[in-house]
């Protein structure tokens, strides 16, 4: 069967190029490794200094305030978490998709970006200083820089954890603490407070250590194996195309976040929520009973892809089920030679229907009428680069047009909330690092002009844009 699938023709030089710069270290007492990434001091910001840029429009597609005020202060509730102030200290993608997810359901999150930048600003396409892997992350977002190596800095930080509900954090365990924001210290500051940290394999335990991107997390989770042995393969430079392990740590640190808020209107008290990538690649995995039991033999057969008269296409199904199905009600002569021994006849049988997908339907309207007809689940198989044309994908508007910063629009898939009563999904733009330094300041601080200027000219806190421009 040919290929269904072809990676885009980008070259690999500077992704390659990145992952080298991503795993670079900060100084060993503040090694930025966290899920996600080993972060480093030594990346370079790819964006300009101090520039005048637009400001983000954060009415671009549902809510109704603009850049450098809070949304607790203009309209009534109308998005489920919209009285939340979260503070977004992540890197990469498990942490601040959390955090990304939080401002679609309507909190004010504010990313904390150090002065080097985070490492996703390398990667992806760049448009008005925003690459495509950091805008998919942040879009909706405010955003404060502020070098936490600074004890200034770690002093205004603590300043906003007193007004935070909740704060997100993939730093490699023990890095929170030398920085002086422990847990125990900040919930000292504010008892409220709910902390998310995530991490490849926990804050304490034998590997707690470890660099965790979601590779190795594929790897330490059999996933990899279990794909290789799928395909019948047995080379190692195989990863699965999207970063499953941080998706799936970020989605159950929602859920613990949700979870302690939802403690917290009883006990009137915060907590720390600990998530690691593996127990929640382990918790996710709906085959890993069969291999914890013993029982692969029980599993179902696998779907596979065939070619078909309307194109790739993803059936569902034991093929014995259908193989059933097109032999009695379709009329699909059973080839299978007398005297075959099972090998030969599902081989036989794999060929005729094969035949019938490709040239027995004359097009794609047949091959769906005998899909239908068949009760059989299908799906196209797809480049990604295809999904805008999807009626399904149109219809719920999964992308979204967001403030390009310079003008236009740019797409980024949107959040999967669809609500009854409520609003939810990406709220703007992409802030520029520290953008936002001076509004934040304001609206959670409540500082008077004296104050807030003075805090402004501290070394700690950068920004790529003009005063005057984020104020």
């Amino acid at each position: 069967m040919a290929h269904l699938w072809k990676p885009r023709p980008h070259s690999v030089l500077p992704r390659a190029v990145a992952f080298l710069f991503a795993l670079r270290w900060v100084d060993s007492s503040v090694g930025l490794a966290g899920c996600g990434g080993v972060f480093s001091d030594g990346v370079s910001s790819v964006i300009g200094r101090s520039v005048n840029r637009a400001r983000p429009n954060f009415q671009s597609n549902t809510a109704d305030y603009s850049a450098g005020s809070s949304p607790i202060k203009l309209f009534p509730m109308e998005y489920p978490l919209q009285n939340l102030r979260v503070l977004d200290l992540a890197r990469v993608l498990a942490g601040p998709y959390a955090g990304r997810m939080l401002s679609d359901l309507g909190a004010d999150v504010v990313k904390i970006e150090p002065p080097d930048g985070d490492v996703t600003r390398l990667w992806g396409a760049v448009i008005n200083g925003i690459p495509g892997y950091f805008n998919f992350t942040n879009a909706g977002k405010r955003n404060m820089c502020i070098d936490l190596r600074n004890p200034d800095g770690v002093s205004v930080l603590k300043q906003l954890v007193a007004q935070a509900d909740i704060l997100v954090e993939n730093y490699r365990p023990g890095v929170m603490a030398r920085l002086g924001l422990s847990y125990e210290e900040l919930s000292a500051i504010n008892p409220k407070l709910i902390m998310l940290s995530i991490s490849g394999f926990g804050q304490n335990g034998p590997e707690s250590q470890r660099p965790a991107y979601a590779p190795v997390l594929h790897a330490e989770s059999g996933l990899l194996a279990r794909q290789l042995a799928f395909a019948g393969r047995s080379d190692v430079d195989a990863d699965v195309g999207m970063s499953v392990a941080d998706t799936n740590a970020a989605l159950h640190g929602l859920i613990g976040l949700l979870a302690a808020l939802h403690m917290r209107s009883t006990t009137g008290v915060g907590q720390h929520v600990d998530i690691a990538m593996i127990d929640s690649m382990m918790g996710t995995d709906d085959y890993l009973h069969y291999v914890l039991e013993d029982a692969e033999d029980t599993a179902p057969l696998r779907s596979r892809i065939w070619n078909t008269a309307g194109g790739p296409m993803l059936i569902t199904g034991d093929f014995r089920f259908i193989w059933k199905g097109l032999h009695e009600r379709c009329g699909v002569a059973d080839p299978t030679p007398a005297g075959a021994d099972l090998e030969q006849k599902i081989a036989a049988r794999l060929q005729a229907a094969e035949q019938f997908f490709a040239h027995g339907c004359r097009d794609r309207d047949e091959v769906i009428g005998v899909l239908n007809k068949l009760n059989l689940a299908w799906g196209d198989a797809r480049d990604a680069a295809t999904l805008p044309e999807s009626p399904t994908v149109r219809h719920r508007q999964s992308i979204a047009q967001v403030d390009d910063r310079g003008g236009g629009t740019r797409p980024v898939a949107q959040s999967p909330y669809r609500f009854s009563s409520a609003r939810s999904g990406i709220r703007g733009g992409t802030a520029h690092k520290g953008e936002h330094n001076a509004a934040v300041l304001e609206d959670w601080l409540d500082l008077d002009s004296a104050s807030l200027q003075r805090m402004l000219s501290s070394a700690a806190l950068h920004s790529e844009i003009t005063q005057e421009t984020e104020g």
